[in-house]
């Protein structure tokens, strides 16, 4: 399953991509993000591999961060895999002046019950999607305020 989505951000795309870049301000807008934790790879490098652990509400999470192209300001492209989930997530950054339009390429394969969600609710991912963009969005233009 593909999809695309984009949110406009009212801020220059420099402050976007300093913001996304930082992992120090993923607990303040990825919900229930608990920990990354580096596992292997060089730092911030296409291949760099790590450990994303979430918690919402007593539902824990893992995650397996996979760095596949670290072009900022442009773009950042990471492939995400848990259990039944393979997840290759594209962000791009494009400047519009005093605004950022984000746009993201995201594509899932799944596996075994997981392959059900794919099939008969596609829009949940989706809506999933720009949930966390807009939280991102909403971050983004706060932080820049302070």
């Amino acid at each position: 399953m593909k999809y695309k989505t984009e949110v406009m951000i009212d801020l220059p795309r420099d402050q976007v991509v300093a913001i996304f870049d930082d992992p120090d301000s993923l607990p303040k807008w990825q919900e229930g993000f608990v920990s990354m934790e580096h596992q292997s790879g060089e730092y911030g490098k296409a291949g760099m591999v790590s450990l994303l652990k979430y918690d919402n509400n007593g539902r824990k999470m893992e995650l397996t961060e996979t760095i596949e192209s670290r072009n900022l300001p442009e773009a950042f492209i990471a492939i995400y895999e848990t259990k039944g989930v393979w997840n290759r997530h594209e962000n791009y950054f494009f400047d519009e002046g005093d605004k950022t339009r984000y746009v993201t390429d995201t594509e899932f394969k799944c596996t075994g019950f997981m392959r059900l969600f794919t099939f008969f609710l596609p829009g949940m991912f989706k809506k999933e999607t720009l949930k966390q963009m807009n939280a991102f969005k909403t971050f983004a233009e706060t932080e820049a305020k302070k």
